[in-house]
This record gives C-alpha cells, structure tokens and sequence, in this order.
C-alpha cells in the first residue's frame, strides 16, 4: 500500500498499532524521530555550539575584510580608512560634533571653578560641548610650567576624575595616573565616565526603575537607534581632541585604565591626531564579548576587530599596553526595592596568555610598522600597575618628554568643596538620554526619506521587483545572514496526537551541524488521497513550545494565550505546523543573542534558515499546495511574523498577533511603561532599526501579500493608539499599491490572546479554502 495515503485510514492504524503495544509509523518520507528529553532546550544548546564555532570561525576570517598597505605611513592610513569607518559605525560615533574654540570653566556662586592646586599644577573644574544639550565634564589639570605634551586621561567607569587626580583621598597615590602625569608637566584633561550604579535608570514621573547600570541604561535605548555608550564617550574623547589640536602645539595622548582603556583605545584608533595612546587593564582577545557586561556588546565587531585589530589602526603611531588588575564586576548592581531587569554580564582581569596573545597579533598585523606597540607586565606574565612606572614612563616618551618621571609628589591641596560627583553623573546620563530620546523622535521623519520617498512602484508588480533590494538590506545587514543549511534534510517523525478530526506528529529536520528545526504537523483525517490543502504555520511566543498552540485544556495557562488555535485550525481543514522557535530559557536563549551580535547576526538569523528548512520539507510534501503555505504568530510570535515572512516570500501571507505596534518606540522610549528599557527582554534590541526598518516598514516588504494584524484593546504590548499610528502607514501603502483589501487589523475586546475570528476569516479568504458551515 502506498503509505501516503489518507489521514483517515492513518488514523485508523495508529489506533489498532496502539492497541497492539506497537509503535505507530513516523510520516512516508522519513525515519523514525527516537530523541528523547526536552527538544527545546536541545534546540537551544544546539545553536549555543553552532555560534561559538562560527566566532571561533569569524577569527579566522577577519584578515578577508582588510587590505593593509605597507609601502609608507601614509599609504597604511589610506588602505585603513575603510575599516577605520566601518570601526565608527558600529560603535555608533556618527553624530557631528559641536566645534570646541574653548573649554568652559564650571562654577557657581559658591565655588570657584579652581579646585585645587600642587606645586605644579592647579585642578580646574571644566566642561566642553559635544552635541547640542551633551556636554563633556572633569577637570583640567594644567601644569605651571609650558606643558611637555597633552593628555586625555580616562579612569575606569566607577572611578572619577578627582580619584586619579589626587583631589580624592581613597585612590593610592601610583594609581593617580592623571595627578603623576601632571606632575611629570602634561596638560591633563579627565572626563567623567558612565559609571556602573544604576540610581538615574528609570524614570521618576512613570514611577519605574531598573538595576541596570547607567551603562547599560545608555547602551539599550542607545543600540536601537544606531548609537552606543561606547560611541558616546569616544566622541567625547575626540571633542577634547579637537580643543586641543586647535589650542595647543603639544602631542597629544590618550590613556586609559578598565573602562577608560576601552574608550582610550577606540578613541586613538579612530584619530590619527592622537599622537600615542596608553592602555592598561583592558586589552584581551574578545571572542567571550558575549559573557561581559552588555553596555560592550558591539553589532558586527568580531566580523571585521578584535582587540588587535582595533590596535593595528593606531599603527604606525604609538600604543601602550598594560596588562594590569581589573575591578572585578561579577554582574550589575543587585535587585531592591522593585528594580530589576538588568542583564547579567560578568568582567575580570584578563589571562596573561590571551592578552600576550592579542598584542602578539596586533604587532603581526602592523607588518613593518610593528614597533608601534609597547607591552608592559610583570615577571612572568604577572600584572603591574596600573598606570605603573614603566607603562607611565614609556608612555611619556612616546610623546617625545624627555624627562623622566617625577617621583610620587605631595598630593595636590582641594581649596574648596569637592564637585558632587553623583549630581555630575546624573547630568552626563540625562545628557545621553535627551540625546538619544532627540534622535528616537526624529527616526520616523529620517524612515520616511530613506524609505517611503524612494519607493518609485506604483503597482503590485512593480513592488515585487523594487522590494527586492531591500529585503537583501533587511536581511543581511539589519537581521543578520547566516548561509544556508548545510545538512542533508534527514527528516525525522514520530506520531504523538491521534484527535478525532486529526492527527499530530513531531518533525526534526537538520539544518546546519548542531542546529535542527522541529514542529508538530497537524493533519486533517478527512484529508483525501492525493489532494494538496493550504498549510498555516502556527507560531508560539515567549518561552512557549509548539504544544502550547495545540493545547485545548481551558484551565491551562497556555489556552488562554493560544486559544488551541492551531488546533481549531486544523479542525476547520487546513494543515497546520506549529514550529518551535528557540526563545525558551530565559538567560539561555538570550545567550544565543548575545553570541550572534558581535558576529552581525541576530536570533532571527538561525530562526529564517530553520523556517527556510521547515518551507523546504513542507513544500515536498504530498498533500501540501506549496503556493499556499501562511503564517500566524502571537507575542514573540507575532515578531516573527513581521521579521520571517518579510524575507520568505515563500510564506504567502502573515498575521502578527498580540505584538505589532510603534515598535522602535517600545524598544527605546524613556517616556512609557509599556518600553522595553523597563524590563528584562535585553535580546530585544535590534541595532539602529529605528533608521531602517520598524514594523510599518516590515510589513512593506511582506507586500504584495496579505498581511492581518490582530489586536486586544486591553493586550499591555502597547496602547491602541501606537498599534493604529503604525498600522495606517502600512494600510496607507496598500491601498496606495491597489490592494487595500489584502490588509487587514481586527481590534477586539480582549487581552494577550489568539481571538480568532477575523483573522480565521482571512485565512479563510486568502488561502482560498472554504469555511466550515
């Protein structure tokens, strides 16, 4: 007998199988499926494998993005430039500076902006602008004699300028690398860094606070608006540069310890006017960028940099590194009093070898130019410092200061009140947040220039050719694409429904080592032989599993999201398959995310080639008609329906439930209870979608198919008013294609659930398959 034969009689069999003690057969076409324990977080643990080979992969690979000439110091500079701008995109220092003529001395009418003086030099309170309404602020450490070179000083996040410079009793005197400086005759100018406490992550009117660190709290709005902290603060760097590039004939330099290493070496690769650069406490290989705090995970950085590589630009210009003690950051500041929501992040002094390692690679990569790199540590490969004698001394001389060193001096005396450095903090935070709240706003009018007003189709036909473009710059640079499955399909099955109008199997196939799709198949049992039905492809949300949508029990959690609708669905004719998509485990699939940013990719990136291999096996299939296969999701399912049939157009149709609303927005707004910023989704964050593509914009590139929202007036994703602002542009541009009735939004009076009745109406419609009677 043919075993692809009715559902019917296959029902039938499975009950006599059961009866007998067998098993029943997997579907014609495939092997057996025999794994056992929890698919899911095997599908998680999966993909964890997959992305540390394809880092370990991108380390390899980077050498293809570069082409270093080394004929002469100019010809290096002109064959980086390149790469010196990709290294500036994605770290987000984009925006054009304010011109710095001068620095502003900062006081009031109660303190003086001098803070303190030594026998050779006077502290002085200073801030320079940046932006509009940003500000860098420290101090200005400026020596009594004409200074020997000029030096931007960068304490770790939680240290603050008055520490390294003498003016703060609890720093050790050789670890005041700004006060020595100056002492030695540098012009010293010390900005405040974000720090790590998290006492301005909120927001007071909405009453909502996080225990993000204030680095964090920057980075997530920050990220999706195509901005970074890391971005911020290196602009801050370079607006000090231009002041003193315009205002003194001295060197300048860079130094930086933890976190300010991090700024200094970004910073000196970026500006070739930076003369030498120090760092100590940072340099280390970056392939573990997805276990550190979060405020560093850069989009795209181990594609095209590693530490070395970011390095080899400074080349043939001086660079210092120190491998010297960290602080020790075991994650953010602890939950209390309601706040909550930061991502786990850990940091620690780097291994001697893997730092001895990068700085090997980095001299590799500046060929001739080499000797541009000093390493300095102590015997044996132990730490020193930081900012100790040698790294310091070294430093100065690559700065052309003849002199040596001065021994430790007296500490320099505070004439008045030190600075409220915890209200300094709170300024330079707000400052970011008003800055990135200003380009959040001004995100839809700069989509509607960069997209809407180009597109030139005035017919359906003519957008299926335009939009083709744009699906490619969605997908490879927005989402990130990995390349296709590499595995043979090995389908594998196993029966474990038997309903009375149909049967349901588990679905396994490969795609790429380690990394395999599966879902459950509904299939109707009146299902006759040799007849091809439409398919809806029935997609859960957050830490759910197929199951959830097949579920009938009304007393069970997941019915009252899912309304068993793929189960109705199937009961009403259509075949269903009801994939697992791998957001489940909390912090483990968020891992997947944090894995997949630095090498450009996304969790999408694996979800569309698991979907591509679920669109292959379905569209083989013998009673399915491949030109009728829709998507339907709710939650996080409903983001897939926006970002997966976008870009697989073999999806004829989609429905986003229970998500689509003025998504940029949720993500990064400050303004409203219902952001992003407030809660623990920290995978959530897409990189500078805000100028490419929010969900009015995905829906374009589903266009000309049937697209349907469904949406709960009380559903808390977002008010009726975000979902109904986003949701014209996209019913706008139909109509405007001709094909007004092609897209649809049910409102109802409900909640975060599958309502079901004009969205099945659609399905109905669109997939040309009767409804029941």
């Amino acid at each position: 007998m043919n075993l692809r034969i009715t559902a019917v009689i296959a029902g039938t069999w499975l009950g006599m199988l059961m009866s007998s003690g067998q098993s029943p057969a997997p579907l014609a076409g495939t092997a057996p499926l025999v794994v056992t324990g929890d698919i899911s977080t095997q599908m998680v643990a999966g993909i964890d494998r997959f992305l540390t080979r394809e880092t370990e992969k991108a380390a390899t690979q980077r050498g293809n993005l570069w082409k270093r000439d080394f004929k002469s110091r100019d010809a290096y500079e002109k064959s980086v430039a390149t790469n010196r701008q990709h290294l500036r995109t994605i770290i987000g220092a984009v925006d054009a500076r304010l011109p710095v003529t001068e620095l502003e001395f900062v006081s009031t009418t109660r303190r003086t902006a001098k803070l303190g003086e030594s026998e050779r030099f006077t502290a002085h309170r200073v801030r320079w602008p940046v932006f509009e309404g940003v500000f860098g602020e420290g101090l200005l450490l400026e020596p009594k004699t004409p200074p020997v070179a000029a030096v931007i000083a960068l304490p770790d996040a939680d240290q603050t300028p008055e520490q390294i410079a003498g003016l703060a009793a609890d720093l050790a005197p050789a670890a005041q690398f700004a006060r020595r400086l100056a002492d030695a005759g540098c012009l010293v100018l010390v900005p405040t860094l974000i720090n790590r406490a998290d006492t301005g992550s909120g927001n007071a009117k909405l009453k909502r606070f996080t225990n993000q660190p204030h680095r964090e709290w920057v980075y997530r709005q920050a990220f999706e608006v195509g901005r970074h902290v890391i971005g911020y603060e290196v602009q801050k760097v370079l607006a000090a540069v231009d002041w003193l590039a315009t205002n003194s004939s001295s060197r300048i330099g860079v130094a930086g310890y933890a976190e300010g290493g991090l700024i200094a070496l970004h910073a000196a690769a970026l500006d070739p006017r930076i003369d030498a650069a120090l760092v100590s406490g940072y340099f280390d290989n970056r392939d573990g960028l997805w276990q550190e705090p979060i405020y560093r995970n850069v989009f795209g950085l181990l594609r095209e940099f590693g530490d070395a590589e970011i390095a080899s630009l400074i080349a043939p210009r001086a660079l210092v590194i120190e491998h010297s003690e960290v602080p020790s950051i075991k994650g953010p500041p602890p939950r209390r009093d309601g706040r909550g929501g930061a991502a786990p992040g850990h940091w620690q002094t780097p291994e001697f070898n893997t730092f001895d390692y990068e700085a090997m690679r980095a001299k590799e990569l500046a060929g001739p130019f080499k000797d541009f790199l000093r390493v300095v540590h102590g015997n044996e490969g132990t730490t020193v410092g930081p900012m100790g004698e040698r790294a310091l001394s070294i430093f100065l001389e690559k700065l052309g200061v003849t002199n040596k060193l001065p021994a430790l001096a007296a500490a320099p005396l505070l004439l008045g009140a030190a600075p409220d450095a915890d209200a300094r903090q709170q300024r330079a935070v707000a400052q970011l947040v008003d800055h990135t709240q200003r380009i959040l706003r001004d995100s839809e009018r700069q989509r509607d220039q960069t997209f809407w007003k180009t597109i030139q189709a005035k017919s359906s036909d003519a957008w299926s050719v335009e939009v083709r473009a744009r699906k490619t710059n969605f997908w490879d640079d927005v989402m990130g694409r990995f390349p296709a499955a590499s595995l043979p399909m090995n389908a594998r099955s196993r029966q474990i429904y038997d309903k009375e109008k149909w049967t349901g199997y588990d679905v396994m196939l490969d795609v790429w080592p380690d990394v395999f799709a599966w879902g459950v198949l509904l299939l109707p049992k009146n299902l006759k032989p040799g007849e091809r039905r439409p398919v809806v492809v029935c997609q859960h949300g957050l830490e759910g599993v197929p199951a959830d949508t097949i579920n009938d029990d009304p007393k069970s959690q997941a019915y009252s999201a899912y309304k068993a609708y793929a189960a109705r669905l199937a009961e009403r004719g259509f075949i269903v398959f009801a994939p697992h998509n791998p957001y489940r485990g909390q912090d483990a699939f968020r891992t997947l995310q944090r894995k997949a940013n630095p090498l450009g990719r996304t969790l999408f990136s694996v979800i569309l080639a698991q979907h591509e291999r679920i669109l292959d096996w379905l569209s083989e299939q013998p009673f399915v008609d491949a030109k009728r296969i829709g998507f339907y999701g709710l939650s996080y399912g409903g983001k897939t329906a926006m970002r997966v049939p976008a870009l697989l157009d073999r999806y004829c149709l989609s429905i986003c439930s229970a998500d689509f609303n003025e998504w940029v927005t949720k993500n990064a707004t400050v303004d409203s209870s219902y952001s992003y910023l407030f809660t623990g989704e920290y995978e959530i964050f897409e990189w500078d979608l805000a100028h490419t593509y929010n969900y009015a914009e995905m829906a374009a590139l589903i266009a000309p198919r049937p697209f349907m929202v469904e949406r709960g007036h009380d559903d808390g994703v977002a008010p009726d008013e975000w979902v109904a602002h986003e949701f014209a542009r996209v019913r706008r541009f139909y109509d405007k294609l001709g094909l007004g009735d092609r897209a649809e939004i049910e409102f109802f009076n409900g909640p975060h659930t599958i309502n079901g009745v004009g969205t099945f109406k659609f399905l109905h419609k669109h997939l040309q398959w009767p409804e029941p009677k």
